[in-house]
C-alpha cells in the first residue's frame, strides 16, 4: 500500500493550503519543501506584515490581474476573499483591513498567518519532509510519485508550487518551470513583476530616499499612449524608482520609450498651482528661488526641479518671470522620467511567466498533458498588481486543485 495518496511539491503559501485542502478531504499528503522551514517567502511579503488578500468581490480581484485573469475566473469565484478572511479567522487568526482594503492579520506579523497555516497542518494527515524534488515519475501517462536527490515517494497525484525566479533565497529558483517542460509544458519565460523601475538620468538618485504619497502616476509609451495610471506612493532610490504605483506600472511595461509621468500635486488643477505657487513667490519674495518653494515641494526635490527648469537657485523669488512660473507648473503636474528597464527578476515582487495557462484546467488546476499533475501558486502564468492580489491567487489556485485531486 502506497504511503501517501498524494504529494505537493512546494511549502509556500500556495503548497500549504493545497496540501491542508486536500487533507481535510481525507488524502494522506506528503508536503516537500526544499527549504529547512515552510513559508519563508511568506514571512516577507507586505514587509513582513503578510497582505493576505483584498476585501473585495471576486470580480475586483480579477479586474487587478492584467495577466490571465479570465483564467481565474472559476477558481476565484470558488474561493474569493470573503472565503479567504473567513479560514483565517475561524483558526483564531484576526485580520484587519486597511487603507485600498488590503487586508493584514491584526497582529501585524507574517509569522500569525504562518502559525495558522502550520497548526492547521498538524492537525490533518499531513507529513511534512525537508527535500529538493528532482522530477515527477509517470506512468502510462498517470503521474504515480515524485523523485528527489534521495529517495522515491509514490502517489496518485501530485501538485506542483514551487513559486516562480523572484526572491531565489527563499527557494524560488524555477524547479517548477524544469518538472513541468519535462512533462511537455510550455513555460513562458519568467521575468519580473511588480519590480522596481531603473531610469535615465541623475534626477531620481539626487531625490533618491524621497517618499512622495498621494501622486499620480501614469506609464506612457513612446508613441504617448497611456498603458497603466495610478495614485498613490513613490519612492526614489539609486537606480530609479520604486513604491507600490511603480511597482504595479511594471506590469505593464512594454518595449523601450517608456517613461514615468508623475503628477505631483493631483488635488490641485494647473490654474489653482499656479495661484499657489504665485502665493509662495509674494509670501518669500525676498528669498533665493531655493529657500522659496519649501512650503510646496520636499528639499531634495527643489534642486532638481530648478535644474529642469534652467532656473539659478540664488534667483530671488520676485524675479521669477511669468514664462518660468507657468513652465513651473507643468513640470509638477508631468514630472517625466525615462525608464530604461527593470531591476532583476530576483528583486522581483512576483514572477511573470510560468506554465502555460492553456495547458491547464481552469476548473481543477489539473495538466492537460499529465493526468493527475496539479498546478497552484506563482508557478502558473498569472500575477497581479499589489494589494494582496497575488496571495489571493494563491490561496484560489491551491482550493482549486485540492479539491479536485481524487478522493482516497
Amino acid at each position: 500500500m502506497k504511503q501517501f495518496d498524494g504529494i505537493v511539491i512546494g511549502g509556500g503559501p500556495a503548497g500549504m493550503f493545497a496540501a491542508i485542502t486536500a487533507a481535510r478531504r481525507g488524502s494522506r499528503v506528503l508536503l516537500l519543501e526544499r527549504n529547512d522551514r515552510l513559508g519563508k517567502k511568506l514571512l516577507i511579503t507586505g514587509k513582513g506584515r503578510c497582505n493576505v488578500t483584498n476585501d473585495c468581490t471576486a470580480q475586483e480581484v480579477l479586474q487587478n490581474i492584467p495577466r490571465n485573469g479570465r483564467f481565474l475566473y472559476s477558481a476565484m469565484t470558488a474561493f474569493p476573499p470573503e472565503r479567504v478572511k473567513a479560514f483565517f479567522e475561524e483558526r483564531g487568526c484576526p485580520l484587519k483591513t486597511e487603507r485600498g482594503n488590503r487586508v493584514f492579520p491584526a497582529s501585524d506579523r507574517a509569522v500569525s498567518i504562518l502559525d495558522c497555516l502550520r497548526g492547521e497542518m498538524k492537525r490533518l494527515p499531513i507529513t511534512v519532509r525537508t527535500a529538493r524534488a528532482s522530477g515527477i515519475m509517470m506512468e502510462q501517462g498517470h503521474v504515480c510519485g515524485v523523485r528527489t536527490h534521495q529517495e522515491e515517494f509514490q502517489a496518485d497525484w501530485v501538485i506542483l508550487a514551487t513559486g516562480g525566479l523572484s526572491y531565489p533565497a527563499t527557494g524560488s529558483t524555477g524547479d517548477g518551470y524544469a518538472m513541468a517542460a519535462e512533462l511537455g509544458h510550455t513555460i513562458v519565460p519568467g521575468e519580473g513583476s511588480l519590480v522596481p523601475l531603473e531610469t535615465a538620468g541623475q534626477d531620481c538618485q539626487d531625490m533618491q530616499g524621497l517618499s512622495l504619497r498621494n501622486v499620480g502616476v501614469r506609464l506612457v509609451n513612446a508613441k504617448g499612449k497611456v498603458l497603466y495610471r495610478d495614485f498613490g506612493e513613490l519612492l526614489f532610490t539609486h537606480f530609479g524608482a520604486s513604491g507600490p504605483t511603480v511597482l504595479s506600472a511594471s506590469c505593464h511595461l512594454k518595449g523601450e520609450g517608456c517613461r514615468l509621468i508623475i503628477d505631483l500635486k493631483p488635488a490641485l488643477e494647473e490654474g489653482k498651482l499656479d495661484d499657489r505657487i504665485l502665493r509662495d513667490l509674494e509670501k518669500f519674495q525676498n528669498r533665493s528661488m531655493e529657500n522659496a518653494l519649501t512650503e510646496l515641494l520636499p528639499r531634495s526635490m527643489i534642486p532638481v526641479v530648478l535644474r529642469r527648469l534652467e532656473i539659478d537657485p540664488n534667483l530671488q523669488a520676485n524675479s521669477l518671470t511669468r514664462q518660468k512660473r507657468r513652465a513651473m507648473v507643468e513640470l509638477l503636474k508631468g514630472f517625466s522620467v525615462e525608464i530604461t528597464g527593470k531591476r532583476p527578476v530576483a528583486e522581483a515582487i512576483i514572477t511573470s511567466g510560468g506554465v502555460k495557462v492553456s495547458e491547464i484546467d481552469p476548473k481543477t488546476m489539473e495538466s492537460k498533458l499529465a493526468a493527475g499533475l496539479y498546478f497552484a501558486g506563482e508557478i502558473i502564468d498569472c500575477d497581479a498588481y499589489t494589494g494582496g492580489f497575488n496571495l489571493q491567487i494563491a490561496w484560489a489556485t491551491a482550493y482549486a486543485a485540492g479539491t479536485a485531486v481524487p478522493e482516497p
